[in-house]
Parts: C-alpha cells; structure tokens; sequence
C-alpha cells in the first residue's frame, strides 16, 4: 500500500476508534468488553502472524515483561478508557492521549536515562495550558457545584481518562525493554502481550463479580469487530509499516491528527460543542505536541533503515487507545 494511504489509514482509524468504544457502553460491563476485545484480536495477531510462518513462542524467562506489558498497556489502560467514556466525551479522551508525547519523554528520562531537553518541557507546558482551557469550563463547574453528582463523574471520567495515558505510557516503557531483550517479531511480541492483558483483564473482572454475557445488538459486535481487527490490527500494522518507512519521527505526527479526527467525529455523533476557548484549548495542546515532535534533533529517519521502536515513537499508535 502506498506511504500516504497507510499514514491516512492509521489516524482515520485510531481517531475513530475512541468514538466506536461508545457504542459498546451501557449493554457489557466495560471489562468484560476489553476482554472480548483482545481475545479477537490476539487470535488474530497469532493467526496472521502463523500465515507469515513467525515463530511463535517466546521462552518462559522472556514473559514477565510482556506480562506486564500487557497488562499495562492491554489491561489497565483500555479498561480506564472504556469507563472514563461513560463520563466524558470520546474526543475530550481523545486528546488527553496526545500529551503521552510528554508522559513517554518523562518515563525515558528516568527508565532509560535519555535527555529530557527544555524544548520538550516548554512544549509540555503549552500543551498542560491548552488541555487547562479545553477542560476550563467543566472544572469550574465541577469547583462551584463539589456536592453535584454531574460534577463529580466529571472529575472521576477525568481521572481515569488521565490514568489510562500514565498506563500506556509506562507499559511503553515496557515495551522498549521488551524489544531489547527478544528477537521476536513485534507482532508476535504484540499478540503475546494483547494475550496476557485479556488475561489480567479477565481476573480482575471474575475477582470483581462482574457480570459476563454475550451481547444481542448487531451494533455492539460491529464495534467489537471494528475494534478488534481494524484499531487493534490493521492499524498497528500500517504505523509500524510507517515507521520502516519514513521513520518514527514523521510517523508520529499520525497522534497529532487523531485527536482532530476524533473531536470532528465528536462533534457530529455526539454532539459536541467546545466552544471557542475549547478550540483554543485544543489548538495549543497540539502544538505543543508538535512542538515536541519536531523538537527531536536525534530522531531517526526512514534512510536510517528498519530500527526497534521506542516509547517516544510509539506513543502515538497507542492512541488506538481506543
């Protein structure tokens, strides 16, 4: 497939996919649809990864790290985000993913010891001051009104939301030490860890007592399937086909475009109406992002050849997170 149809592929796709998980709320607790999820889309990352005769098994000593990966990046991070979009809006999350360009450079400089510049800390802060803005009015009202039960599923959406990006990133982190130590694939890597992440997920929902049912509504198992082949599969394959291609760098421009894709999404199934200091608010905590982006004197371009992704490059894919 050609460069651009695989970069328009990989932000129509991860920008939508944060507006899909709402149709799955309300019909199945929101873990046990994360368990559903992955389990489709981990069989289909093995299956694919069989056709392309991958090896498969990764020994026993290696699996602690994807263990943990996946529960942070599979596990803990997506069932946040299921839950904080019963209380926000699909783009408001949406946007809340793009400041991992920050959380990412931040776990780097303390796991990894890579520099942290002041261009980046600069950027964050424009960017801290845009998601500020965008959440201005909600936050006063959740001050004002500290009794109001809308107020207070307000701060709670907001804190998952919030907790959901801190565990993607840190599970990025993971990720780079499990791309250093395994000579795997990365799809197999990816397909082992999507596997324990369902897996953590499921304990965590039998050890809460939440109810388990298969769904009846076309509609639901639509989104699933959407969710599951194209956000969890297709998409990871075009970014990381990206990256091969025209380096980390330029491929992570693809989480700058998400939110957008995402707040336009919103603004037409659901409703939402940010108002000018949201859109400023917006508006400054992208280009902080890309502020940030640009700002990496050292990232690797695609003449460099094929490389092992790190958290910095990656943290936009995630944002399939949705």
């Amino acid at each position: 497939m050609p460069t651009p149809l695989l970069f328009i592929a990989a932000v129509l796709i991860w920008g939508s996919t944060f507006l899909v998980i709402t149709f799955q709320l309300g019909e199945v607790a929101p873990a046990v649809s994360v368990v559903y999820r992955f389990g489709i889309g981990a069989a289909i990352l093995f299956a694919w990864c069989a056709v392309r005769r991958e090896r498969l098994w990764v020994g026993w000593r290696r699996q602690p790290w994807l263990m943990l990966q996946g529960l942070l990046n599979f596990g803990l991070s997506y069932v946040c985000t299921y839950q904080a979009e019963g209380y926000l809006v699909s783009a408001l999350v949406a946007v809340l993913f793009a400041l991992m360009v920050f959380w990412n450079a931040v776990g780097a400089r303390f796991c990894f010891g890579t520099r942290l510049t002041w261009a980046t800390l600069c950027a964050a802060a424009v960017s801290i001051c845009g998601v500020v803005l965008l959440f201005s009015a909600s936050l006063a009202h959740v001050w004002q009104d500290r009794g109001d039960a809308s107020g207070g599923t307000f701060a709670f959406g907001l804190f998952l939301a919030i907790l959901a990006t801190l565990s993607a990133s840190t599970g990025n982190m993971v990720a780079v030490q499990v791309g250093r130590q395994h000579d795997n694939n990365v799809f197999v890597t990816t397909a082992w860890a999507m596997l324990w992440g369902m897996l953590s997920v499921s304990l965590w929902a039998v050890a809460t007592g939440q109810p388990w049912r298969l769904p009846q509504t076309p509609v639901y198992w639509a989104a699933m399937l959407y969710l599951a082949l194209f956000g969890s599969v297709v998409a990871f394959t075009a970014y990381f086909t990206l990256i091969n291609r025209i380096g980390p760098g330029k491929a992570a421009y693809t989480g700058v475009l998400t939110p957008v894709v995402s707040v336009l999404l919103s603004m037409r199934f659901e409703g939402y109406r940010p108002g000018p200091t949201g859109f400023l608010g917006m508006a400054l905590c992208l280009a902080g992002v890309v502020w940030a982006i640009r700002g990496k004197g050292s990232t690797p371009t695609a003449s460099d050849g094929p490389e092992r992704s790190t958290p910095a490059d990656l943290n936009a894919a995630t944002g399939d997170h949705a």
